[in-house]
């Protein structure tokens, strides 16, 4: 039986013109600075990494302690826009992260949307419940406070 596929929404206004906010996201090393201390998360791929359709990144990290490494491929970018990322291997059966970037009066409003599925079945379902679900809500309240921190 296959697990089902979750979903993870974010979003939030900074009050920063979109094509700084989208140049902020668009450097992959940002990607450490915006997440949480207790994944050591790392990029592997030598720098700078330039970002565009096809485009792969390789990164490290930790999870509960046990090293991983993770691959993703950048599938749709449109700059000022959007962008995509797909994990080609990594911890989850199913990793889509659609950022989307829209300037409005207030600034730039930054969506994030992660569709995912855990892998090993009914384990897989369990570890959902009891762990991964926290975790990507820690990953993604402590990348918000950081991104209005550095933006705001």
């Amino acid at each position: 039986m296959a697990s089902s596929v979750h979903t993870i929404e974010r979003s939030q206004v900074v009050p920063r013109p979109l094509d700084e906010v989208f140049a902020f996201f668009a450097d992959p090393t940002n990607l450490e600075v915006i997440t949480p201390p207790f994944l050591r998360f790392r990029i592997a791929t030598s720098a700078p990494v330039a970002m565009h359709r096809g485009a792969q990144i390789d990164y490290r990290l930790s999870l509960h302690g046990a090293p991983v490494r993770w691959r993703t491929l950048i599938t749709r970018w449109e700059p000022g826009q959007r962008f995509v990322d797909v994990q080609l291997s990594g911890p989850f059966a199913l990793w889509e992260h659609t950022h989307t970037f829209t300037e409005g009066p207030d600034g730039t409003t930054i969506r994030d949307r992660v569709d995912y599925r855990v892998p090993f079945g009914p384990i897989g379902a369990l570890a959902h419940r009891l762990l991964v679900a926290r975790d990507l809500r820690k990953v993604f309240d402590f990348r918000r406070d950081t991104v209005a921190r550095l933006l705001g």
